[in-house]
């Protein structure tokens, strides 16, 4: 299977699916990630090392492939929606993208919110291409410190049906990962502190019944 996972910003994708992206890359299958915004403006903590901090995570978690588009950091709700879709659609195209996972649309985060907009639409490639497959996943993630701030008081909020199981190293693997982000990492009681990943991956493993866990939701996917 070829994984597309669309993301914000950089870091976005080891917080919400490092140790996933982990496992399936250890177990043969592609992944690939492309990012909509690669600069780290109006971004506190932050080094102008960012696109070399992503490198070094994403060699940790075994992903070699990375698009990375130039978008406004906290600022794409300025950006025409189709701009992103079609930017989106050409990745899919060149990996030849099987699965999707992104950002959850309720997320408080505004670029998060209209990178998963953006991919929702360019999933729907196969219907406006020739020869283009329909995908076989998509999937939300969550996004700590973001995800879990949405003020819906609708149901459309974060609903995990989907459980990844990646133990005690794929904890450590992805914690080892964010370390190499500058700045991403805070002190407990942030929900971006060791304590708090922990926390939320044995929280999915007991939801789900197994040892730690990452947490999807799972908007459709068809079996073989």
């Amino acid at each position: 299977m070829k994984y597309l996972i669309v993301v914000a910003h950089p870091d976005d994708e080891v917080l919400g699916a490092g140790a996933t992206i982990r496992k399936l890359t250890l177990d043969r299958h592609q992944v690939a990630v492309c990012t909509m915004a690669n600069h780290a403006a109006a971004r506190a903590n932050r080094s102008d090392t960012l696109s070399k901090d992503q490198d070094k995570a994403l060699s940790m978690i075994g992903v070699s492939k990375l698009y990375a588009a130039d978008f406004p950091n906290i600022k794409m709700n300025t950006v025409p929606h189709l701009d992103m879709v079609q930017f989106i659609e050409s990745c899919i195209k060149d990996f030849a993208a099987e699965a999707i996972i992104t950002h959850h649309p309720s997320d408080t985060n505004i670029d998060h919110q209209e990178t998963s907009r953006a991919a929702q639409a360019a999933c729907r490639l196969f219907q406006r291409g020739e020869g283009i497959p329909a995908l076989k996943w998509f999937l939300f993630m969550e996004v700590l410190s973001s995800t879990e701030w949405a003020m819906d008081s609708s149901t459309n909020r974060f609903i995990p049906n989907y459980f990844v199981e990646i133990g005690r190293e794929g904890v450590d693997a992805k914690l080892q990962a964010l370390s190499a982000y500058s700045g991403v990492m805070r002190d407990y009681p942030h929900p971006r502190s060791r304590e708090a990943m922990e926390g939320l991956a044995a929280y999915r493993g007991a939801q789900a019944g197994c040892n730690y866990a990452e947490a999807f939701e799972c908007v459709f996917g068809r079996m073989e």
